[in-house]
């Protein structure tokens, strides 16, 4: 295991999200007023998200905007109901918890795997045979946005789900985690939290069969 080298992801991990939307008034980009809802890109020199008011974020929604240098992060949230994954190929994953997100990362060139945690986010060394035979299961993969988009996985107290989500989402649950988490098993509270998350997601996510 490593520690997280993303500064951005560092940073969230140690702020709530109240302290981040505080932190967040104003388009970096611009210096516009932003609303709670804004959009954010990926600054892909040191992968760190930038806050974005709505003209900002148009100016970037073409895949060869950013010059390679900037990414919108996408809105689609997709809820995958037949995601196939089991206790298996789960374990051969080798992630010590059981909650996990996975996107590519386009400065390694390969899929890499984090889970949250108190401390922050812990990158797992992912073994790349067996992510490649998931991805063979489960050819919504190949739709995963490099860089913006994730696949995230909560196995948590017997739950099996799954969602393909923007990357900010999940630097959401990293900092959730982090502010909440009490004592060795997270607490009463950070599960609250947790499942008040989840339900969130399921109410903004698009099922996909």
């Amino acid at each position: 295991m490593t520690g997280l080298a993303t500064p951005r992801l560092r940073t969230l991990a140690q702020r709530s999200s109240a302290e981040r939307e505080a932190a967040a008034e104003r388009c970096e980009l611009c210096a516009a007023p932003l609303p709670s809802g804004h959009r954010h890109l990926l600054d892909l020199r040191n992968r760190e998200l930038i806050c974005a008011c709505r003209p900002c974020s148009l100016l970037f929604d073409r895949e060869a905007a950013g010059a390679g240098k900037y990414r919108l992060v996408p809105e689609r949230r997709l809820h995958l109901l037949e995601f196939e994954l089991g206790d298996l190929e789960w374990d051969r994953l080798r992630i010590p918890v059981d909650m996990a997100f996975f996107f590519h990362n386009s400065d390694v060139g390969r899929v890499v795997a984090y889970y949250p945690g108190p401390m922050g986010p812990t990158e797992s060394q992912l073994e790349l045979d067996s992510w490649a035979e998931i991805k063979r299961t489960n050819p919504v993969l190949a739709a995963m946005v490099p860089d913006v988009e994730a696949l995230l996985v909560n196995r948590a107290r017997g739950a099996r789900s799954h969602w393909l989500v923007p990357i900010d989402d999940c630097y959401g649950l990293v900092g959730l985690m982090r502010t909440h988490w009490r004592g060795f098993t997270g607490g009463r509270e950070l599960w609250e939290e947790l499942e008040r998350f989840f339900a969130e997601l399921d109410a903004k996510a698009m099922e996909r069969r």
